[in-house]
């Protein structure tokens, strides 16, 4: 390692220290491995040198971890007053690197400024690379350089390619408005002092930057970007003014006025460069996406001229929709998508139509095409058409019309991209009619039978249009055409993708018969009981398909049967489960939902019991003496039995809530999903207590669901649709009959079978999961062995450090991210030592919450404990996440240590001396905590 006298083994070990801090990252080992580095930096050669610079710069998120920074910095630093030049630009990128835990150091900031006046070259440049990130951490370095930098940008004898490093430090000169002002003077001088197309590139860049920064200047930037797009006959000056447009349409759209947009689309409908009308239009696609399209059309009060003229961006859009540039008229469609989905101005409408026919004649054109460039635009094109169907409902039929007929002559790469575009209509709006299911069955026939990776993802995606469109039940046709395509063409893989798409659309007897054709092919154990716990599932989920209303007996027997399977199914899912995927969300959902069909079951039950064991003759003379009008009804109103029912919903809508908050990785069906099964909870118990055992105080307002909102699949308007049929049958029964008769009880079993009768989706997330979080932590003081406890004074406080890791996946906040970190911690009394006094229940526990914001996935905090009772406490940190919109998931982890409160020593000498009836001497009476100083 880094001892041997070998220079290769030395390099290897100092290489190696990245992958260790990934492993380990908390500030214990960094600590340490960064002073070693920092001593192998100190004397070793310059090739172990530039080795540890990489290290630094790739482990730059750990660098705040170092405890010792004083000593990590001074040993770096001795090698500044090397004689060699390169050791000392080496020692220069080295701070640099450390720029964020050391911004004040001013022997750093000497340092840099002393090596910008040295006359060797790559001495400067580190210094030069040292002084930006100073410059974007330290407002004071910024302030102080700022000069330096103008002297020997502006002297004349600083070569032309120094200035052009020098110039892009002042894009960090934002740390306030004069210093900002002042740099942005400079640029404006070096604009018109140095006409050079590389010194006006470098210049106008670190000028927007600047911009963006410290955003006072940003509408002065765009203008003067306008300007040079405008005037400037060079191309590459017109394409970074593009370039730097895109990047402020990006960041600030707001601050665009309409004469701005104007002038960016009288220059793309002037260009004769197809490349500069490309980037253009890319802006003005960006911008149509935001407020500013809003802004663009508002009409200006009092001038015609300007609301006239204010039509150029249709113009243009219109004109570029046609053009033999793919890119162009992908951009020029998109601008007329945003344009109808945001702006609902009457004279704007007939652009709907303008946007069809483009999207229409764009898909004509790539669908024919395999490249890559004709694929991305028809992505644009595909992504465009499921937006203005969204926005604009009554185009859905001509726009899926035109992809069923391209359908047949397209290229497998756009059919593929093409059947994504159908199933995204199809899940909001049901436009796929039984009439089209038959072009999508003659076209899976003809899909051939090789077996490419194309044929197969085609596969996947045609069998899932198909099962979207038709989600109420597949005939058995279609069931025969998809398997015998699966066994002609397909591998085992593409199969289980197919079933897993039929369980998300509710086809789940597909999905059944596909599961259990592909338990005999898959090579573990493990992976056999998944497949076999998904096949029970579906056979569950499938017996409950046969449910009919008014059939009271025969639901209790479907869910008996579903229970059977489902019961069958968890055993498999537990077995499937490894300390790696131990599969909990899955758990968790299948057992909510055994318990939800047990509950629906005992409620049906329940209500039969109305039938079976009718109020008795004297009921209604009860009901008179005892005041309580429902004794009239016999047994069922008794509380024993609907109460229990109610509070067994309730219960089950509050874990439902439970694994809602414990689900942050979880995609937003999945979620969505879960809250529609928790609704249906509350839609129950709401329905019992309305009915039957509150029907004066049961409010209808809070349950009335919002039609407005917009839904997102086929499942969820299935339910909203039951929930709203169900809560308007209670309104109008609770308003017309006393209860309780058998229109009372068959209006609850009824909402139970309505329920149940529609297939339940198995969302994403219980397949796959797209994002990954978790939380490591760290207590100290921690013992060695986890079931020993720590040793405390009972007079003493113990000051609990608790360090943590957010660790990630390979998307990191791609549905949520984590704003802040919950950690609870509390402490509960396990067993007693000593007397047996009565102590006050404050002494006995201790609970503190605190919210620590994570810096580069790592976050540290304090607690101070009481342990005065003596005993051995149970201390438990528990930590939760605060996502960036301010909702707390349940993500665990929870961790446990023991800690023994032990009595002072002289509290016990004196304790001792009473019991053996020797008063304290004097002498020991004085010695207290303040005697001593």
């Amino acid at each position: 390692g880094l001892r041997s006298g070998k220079l290769g083994e030395q390099c290897e070990a100092v290489v190696r220290f990245p992958r260790l801090f990934q492993k380990y990252p908390f500030p214990i080992l960094i600590n340490s491995a960064f002073l070693k580095l920092a001593d192998v930096f100190r004397v070793g050669n310059n090739f172990l040198r530039l080795c540890v610079l990489k290290v630094t710069q790739q482990s730059e998120k750990h660098l705040e971890k170092i405890l010792n920074v004083d000593e990590f910095v001074k040993r770096v630093f001795s090698v500044i007053h090397s004689n060699d030049p390169v050791a000392r630009a080496i020692t220069l990128r080295m701070l640099g690197s450390m720029a964020s835990i050391i911004p004040e150091r001013k022997n750093a900031h000497h340092s840099i400024r002393q090596s910008l006046d040295s006359h060797d070259n790559v001495e400067v440049e580190a210094a030069i690379f040292a002084a930006a990130n100073f410059s974007a951490q330290s407002k004071d370095f910024a302030a102080g350089i700022c000069n330096k930098i103008s002297e020997m940008i502006q002297g004349l004898a600083t070569p032309v390619d120094l200035k052009l490093k020098l110039i892009p430090i002042l894009q960090h000169m934002h740390h306030d408005a004069s210093l900002a002002s002042s740099s942005r003077q400079l640029l404006q001088q070096l604009v018109t002092s140095y006409p050079s197309t590389k010194m006006v590139i470098v210049t106008l860049h670190t000028f927007t930057l600047l911009a963006a920064s410290s955003l006072v200047d940003i509408p002065k930037q765009i203008q003067l970007l306008l300007q040079y797009l405008k005037n400037d006959p060079r191309k590459a000056v017109k394409r970074l003014a593009i370039q730097d447009l895109k990047l402020l349409a990006n960041k600030t759209p707001h601050t665009w006025s309409r004469e701005n947009i104007q002038a960016l689309c009288e220059s793309a409908l002037h260009t004769p460069y197809d490349s500069l009308k490309l980037g253009m239009l890319s802006v003005l696609s960006t911008l149509s996406g935001t407020i500013a399209i809003k802004q663009y059309f508002s009409s200006a009060p009092g001038t015609a001229a300007t609301t006239a003229r204010s039509f150029d961006l249709v113009k243009l859009a219109q004109e570029c929709c046609y053009h033999n540039n793919r890119g162009i008229a992908a951009h020029g469609v998109r601008i007329l998508t945003n344009i109808s989905a945001s702006c609902q101005e009457k004279d704007l409408l007939p652009l709907e139509q303008d946007a069809v026919f483009g999207l229409e004649a764009l898909l004509v054109l790539c669908s024919q095409d395999d490249s890559p460039g004709a694929q991305a635009t028809l992505k644009i094109t595909l992504t465009c058409m499921v937006k203005l169907v969204k926005c604009r409902p009554h185009l859905s039929q001509s726009v899926v019309e035109s992809l069923l007929t391209q359908l047949h002559s397209a290229q497998d790469a756009a059919r593929i991209l093409m059947c994504h575009c159908l199933a995204a209509i199809a899940m909001q709006l049901p436009v796929l009619a039984d009439g089209m299911l038959g072009d999508l069955m003659d076209l899976y026939k003809l899909i051939g039978r090789s077996a490419t990776d194309k044929k197969q993802e085609l596969l996947v995606s045609l069998a899932t249009v198909i099962f979207v469109s038709s989600q109420k039940a597949l005939s058995s046709e279609i069931k025969t055409v998809i398997k015998q395509q699966l066994e002609n063409a397909s591998n085992g893989w593409t199969a289980y993708r197919i079933a897993r798409q039929a369980s998300r659309m509710g086809n789940h007897d597909m999905a059944r018969e596909l599961y259990q054709s592909l338990l005999t092919q898959v090579a573990s154990e493990h992976f056999y009981f998944w497949l076999n716990s998904l096949k029970e599932f579906s056979h569950a989920e499938q017996c409950l398909t046969g449910l009919q209303e008014d059939n009271y007996s025969s639901a209790l027997s479907c869910i008996a049967e579903a229970l059977k399977s489902y019961h069958k199914g968890i055993a498999s899912l537990t077995a499937a489960s490894t300390p790696l995927n131990p599969l909990s969300f899955q758990c968790g959902f299948v057992k909510l939902r055994i318990d939800l069909l047990q509950a629906f079951s005992q409620l049906i039950c329940t209500c039969n019991s109305l039938k079976t064991s009718p109020p008795p003759a004297i009921a209604t003379t009860i009901a008179m003496t005892s005041g309580n009008d429902l004794q009239r009804c016999g047994r069922i109103s008794n509380q024993a039995c609907m109460k229990h029912s109610m509070e067994e919903f309730r219960n089950l809508a509050t874990r439902y809530g439970d694994l809602y908050q414990s689900s942050f990785d979880a995609d937003a069906a999945t979620l969505r999903n879960v809250e529609l099964q928790q609704q249906s909870c509350l839609l129950i118990s709401h329905a019992i207590e309305a009915l039957i055992l509150d029907p004066e105080s049961a409010s209808f307002q809070e349950y009335s669901s919002n039609g407005t909102a917009h839904v997102e699949s086929e499942y969820e308007r299935r339910m909203m649709s039951v929930f709203n049929h169900v809560l308007e049958e209670v309104e109008s029964l609770n308003r017309k009959y006393a209860p309780v008769s058998y229109l009372h009880t068959a209006c609850l079993c009824n909402a139970v079978i309505a329920l149940l009768k529609v297939p339940l989706s198995f969302q994403r997330y219980f397949f796959q999961k797209l994002q990954s979080t978790s939380i490591k932590l760290a207590l100290s003081p921690s013992p060695r062995n986890p079931a020993e406890p720590i040793a405390v004074q009972n007079n003493q406080q113990l000051a609990l450090k608790v360090e943590g890791v957010v660790q990630h996946g390979s998307k990191p906040g791609l549905f949520r991210k984590i704003q802040s970190v919950c950690l609870n911690v509390s402490s509960v009394l396990q067993s007693k030592s000593g007397q047996d006094y009565k102590i006050p229940i404050d002494n006995m526990t201790n609970e503190m919450e605190q919210r620590v914001e994570p810096h580069n996935d790592y976050f540290s905090t304090q607690f101070l404990l009481n342990f005065v009772v003596l005993g051995t406490h149970n201390i438990t940190v528990e930590s939760s996440v605060i996502d960036s919109n301010g909702i707390v998931w349940k993500t665990g982890p929870k961790t446990t240590i023991f800690v023994k409160s032990l009595e002072d020593p002289y509290s016990q000498q004196v304790r001792l001396q009473q019991q053996q009836g020797q008063p304290p001497s004097q002498q020991q009476q004085q010695r207290t905590a303040y005697s001593r100083f």
